[in-house]
């Protein structure tokens, strides 16, 4: 896996210290200190990347616009960086596309934790026996190349944790998976009580599968337990 992180952070001792910090780690580092420079460097090393840190707020955009910008052209982890302690920055940035975020001030140890554990699930999502593909209501999944196609063979654009999400879905289809259980297997670590990133997160999922939200069909609610993945799903080795 590369190890090469895209940075954007208008804090500029903030941007060279992380740098600094994750070099330590043998992580290839570039940084951006505004949108434009961000931009730039996406464009250059985006089939290299292996993460993206995009902070909030900066002086000439912002990055919720280029959480949209980099998800439409790629599927590479993304890590919010907010300085709010309202939730609604959070959930913005999840809706979008991003894979988690981490409130400023932070610790680097909690940031590099929060990085390991976005590739280390990234890891475990892969085939876990001779299955390669799951198929089920038309689309399928390459557990290989963590890609998923429609009947039609179009790709929908999944980030990691969409993607590791419906497999664990679609490895348990029929099971009332509680809250619980989906938030250890897509971001290593409990709900907390008024936590909405799961919601947001299934949400996002049912949108990228054309499920109703107000009639899903395929990720089901159940009240007071969790969600089940209502539909059949088929194990192939090969296509």
């Amino acid at each position: 896996m590369s190890r090469t992180i895209l940075i954007v952070d208008d804090d500029k001792i903030s941007l060279r210290l992380l740098k600094s910090y994750l070099e330590k780690y043998q992580y290839d580092v570039r940084s951006a200190d505004d949108g434009h420079s961000f931009l730039a460097e996406f464009e250059l090393y985006k089939e290299d990347l292996c993460l993206v840190i995009l902070d909030v707020m900066l002086p000439d955009t912002d990055g919720f616009t280029l959480c949209q910008t980099v998800r439409q052209q790629s599927n590479v982890p993304i890590i919010m960086l907010t300085a709010s302690s309202d939730d609604t920055d959070r959930i913005v940035g999840l809706e979008l596309g991003a894979d988690d975020y981490i409130a400023k001030p932070y610790n680097p140890r909690e940031l590099l934790a929060r990085i390991k554990a976005v590739h280390r699930r990234m890891q475990l999502s892969g085939p876990t026996d001779k299955s390669r593909y799951l198929r089920f209501s038309g689309f399928t999944m390459d557990l290989v190349e963590r890609m998923l196609t429609d009947a039609e063979g179009t790709q929908v654009l999944l980030t990691s944790m969409d993607f590791n999400l419906l497999k664990f879905f679609a490895e348990h289809a029929g099971e009332t998976l509680d809250r619980t259980q989906l938030m250890e297997q897509t971001r290593g670590r409990d709900l907390g009580p008024l936590d909405r990133t799961l919601d947001v997160q299934v949400s996002r999922l049912r949108q990228r599968l054309n499920d109703d939200g107000k009639q899903p069909t395929l990720i089901k609610t159940v009240r007071g337990s969790g969600y089940v993945f209502s539909t059949d799903v088929t194990k192939l080795a090969d296509g």
